[in-house]
């Protein structure tokens, strides 16, 4: 077998749906099978695998052990040559495992192969490639001096900015949302360190790689579309995650660093006074109107009802693909992409090509009755059902 989809879930059961049926596409002529753990949901998670996709091999956990561990008992479940760790809140190309399993079979270094990962808006998600984060380039991640210093080297090595994110090449830390490697050397490593804290496991298991004489490359000749959740606020409960992640890498590979200790004290202390004057992020206003990319039009008579909203329908027959952000640029729009006609590759480009700060996004996945989709990398995202 050639490859082996690790998706492990924790109650995000309509994101989970979408993201097995777009994994299902990708390896639809490969030799491939998709394995969901499930870390004890309590959302139906499991009920709706077992009736929608009773196929896949489903791995019950009663209780929620963790990203580590979730990953390492499906791995061990694993057939495939390769691996992909995947998160549930993804969608990927039907092209995507090809691209990846062709670039990977062509290296003779080969540690973890990761791309370009794409938020709900459309933006690019700089964490698809990272830097190995001693406590200087930590240090300039937390205080931001990475954007203000964009070209330099000694401030852009958190986010490896020695590679631009349409260029692929070697770099030394990848995200857990998306990696494919061999099998046999992730056993050989014992996969994710199960003592690990949040936001290290990725780190320390790309790290261990390198630690293999390997070499780790962001692909960018894919992207994957991934929504975020609110872990990712940068706010001082952030902050103290980060620091515990670090703090472990840090004792594991390292001596532990004072420097960084203090500094980011500091850094928990200056973003604890930012949030407090900021409060709460502002969700973003309702959209003035709706363009639903589809050939359904009877569903976008309903729609309105549905959304409450004014819905305009492009007939993908009769109209071409134009650039949606120029003909209603100053109108705040939501632009809905049906799956049943436009493919997932096809609506991740669009998402990626229409960003833009007034439009935002959602995906109708195909044999389903719920619109989905994020305005925001700091929210859990949005679903609609269509009833």
């Amino acid at each position: 077998m050639q490859l082996s989809v690790i998706i492990l879930n924790y109650n995000v059961r309509y994101f989970l749906e979408q993201c097995v049926l777009s994994v299902q596409e990708s390896l639809s002529t490969l030799d491939a099978e998709i394995i969901v753990v499930d870390n004890n949901s309590s959302d139906e998670s499991c009920l709706m695998m077992k009736s929608k996709f009773p196929n896949v091999k489903l791995i019950q956990n009663n209780s929620n052990c963790g990203f580590p561990k979730g990953n390492n008992i499906g791995v061990e479940q694993a057939s495939g040559k390769y691996i992909c760790i995947l998160n549930p809140d993804t969608v990927v190309a039907e092209d995507t495992f090809i691209k990846v399993l062709a670039f990977a079979e062509k290296q003779i270094d080969l540690g973890i192969v990761g791309c370009k990962l794409i938020d709900g808006t459309g933006s690019f998600l700089p964490e698809s490639k990272r830097g190995i984060p001693t406590p200087w380039v930590a240090f300039t991640k937390i205080f931001g001096l990475y954007k203000i210093f964009p070209k330099s080297k000694v401030f852009n090595q958190y986010y490896a900015q020695h590679i631009n994110e349409n260029e692929t090449g070697k770099v030394e830390i990848l995200v857990g949302a998306f990696m494919v490697m061999h099998r046999n050397l992730y056993l050989e490593l014992e996969g994710f360190d199960e003592k690990c804290f949040m936001y290290a496991d990725d780190i320390d298991l790309s790290y261990r790689v390198l630690q293999k004489q390997k070499s780790n490359y962001y692909f960018h000749e894919t992207t994957v579309l991934h929504y975020k959740g609110e872990s990712t606020v940068k706010d001082e409960k952030y902050m103290k995650r980060f620091q515990e992640a670090m703090s472990f890498f840090y004792q594991k590979h390292f001596k532990k660093s004072w420097f960084f200790e203090f500094f980011i004290q500091i850094g928990i202390w200056f973003f604890s006074i930012v949030k407090m004057f900021e409060g709460k992020t502002k969700p973003k206003p309702a959209p003035e109107s709706v363009l639903f990319y589809s050939l359904n039009r009877n569903l976008s008579e309903k729609l309105p009802f549905i959304l409450k909203n004014k819905v305009v329908f492009f007939d993908l027959k009769k109209e071409k693909m134009v650039n949606s952000s120029l003909i209603f640029r100053g109108k705040k729009m939501e632009i809905i992409l049906d799956n049943q006609y436009v493919s997932f590759k096809k609506c991740i480009k669009i998402i990626e090509t229409l960003k833009d700060k007034n439009i935002t996004f959602k995906i109708f996945p195909k044999n389903t009755n719920f619109i989905i989709g994020s305005n925001s990398r700091n929210d859990r995202g949005q679903i609609i059902k269509i009833e």
